[in-house]
């Protein structure tokens, strides 16, 4: 199908801005406060990484409070959070599909890791990848009253089996030294609406579920052997996004052991203007340093 990638672009950060301002300051809270069940921040103290997905906040709002939480309950400063860059140009996509194919992605403009404070490009300044983390962030920061906290996004592009070589590695690597890090991914984009053959669509419950869920350990298991071009290319399967962050992460914080914790998905007929079964899915994740 023809995509309008600006459209899209926009009619998702809209969405997005009106779930977060429908929220309001109480329910804000009261998922912060419900997610510290889940007591993440020995991962992060540890030298160990937390993922959660980026869907629609009433899907997955719970996993990004509770990484918003585990940050802050370490004695951390500065938190790294490594983040999805969406290909919302034909620039861009294209960059995308021919590394997968074997490209070279030095031969790309769009090679790289953005990120406030880098002068490097500014397609992050678009992307919805970080907007509920930074939505938890403030409140919370906020509410605790810290004003010594640092968020620090960054978003790599093109890691293509290599995220050492990526432009800004040494910056992203000297703030990994003293920061906890955090990331965010979609693992699993399925359905009509993302080019899968109605016959072979799956229904988000049960059964397509199972299979997000087969898929993301599939990943894990990639990462935790180090194996960067064989999470690259299982991303092209599983119409993951994930595929820069988590080369990169895994790279700054070397042998890691992963949990998938729980799962995030939402219904993405209307955006895509498609019909349904058309969700996407992410994990939510910890990864423990192996010592």
């Amino acid at each position: 199908m023809d995509l309008d990638r600006a459209a899209l672009q926009k009619r998702i950060n809209d969405l997005y801005q009106r779930e977060h301002d429908e929220l309001g300051d109480s329910r804000t809270y009261r998922i912060l406060d419900e997610a510290h069940g889940w007591g993440l921040s020995g991962t992060l103290t540890n030298g160990g990484v937390i993922g959660f997905a980026h869907v629609n906040i009433a899907d997955c709002g719970s996993h990004v409070a509770a990484a918003v939480n585990a940050c802050l309950d370490t004695d951390a400063d500065t938190v790294l959070a490594i983040s999805v860059l969406h290909a919302f140009s034909e620039e861009m996509e294209i960059a995308r599909r021919a590394v997968a194919d074997g490209g070279s992605p030095s031969d790309h403009a769009t090679w790289g890791i953005q990120g406030p404070g880098l002068d490097f490009r500014d397609e992050w300044r678009g992307d919805h990848a970080m907007r509920s983390l930074r939505h938890f962030w403030v409140a919370e920061t906020k509410r605790r009253g810290l004003t010594d906290r640092r968020l620090v996004e960054r978003y790599p592009y093109l890691a293509g089996g290599k995220p050492g070589d990526l432009p800004n590695f040494d910056e992203v690597a000297r703030i990994a030294e003293n920061a906890v890090i955090v990331t965010t991914g979609d693992q699993f984009h399925h359905g009509i609406g993302y080019g899968t053959h109605p016959e072979e669509a799956l229904d988000a419950e049960p059964d397509g579920l199972r299979a997000a869920g087969s898929s993301i350990e599939v990943g894990i298991r990639l990462i935790e052997a180090g194996d960067y071009w064989g999470y690259n290319q299982h991303c092209v399967i599983a119409k993951s996004d994930d595929r820069d962050v988590a080369q990169l992460f895994r790279y700054l914080r070397g042998p890691l052991e992963g949990t998938l914790l729980d799962i995030g998905y939402s219904d993405a007929t209307e955006l895509y203007d498609q019909p349904p079964p058309t969700w996407a899915a992410g994990g939510f994740m910890k990864f423990e340093k192996v010592v």
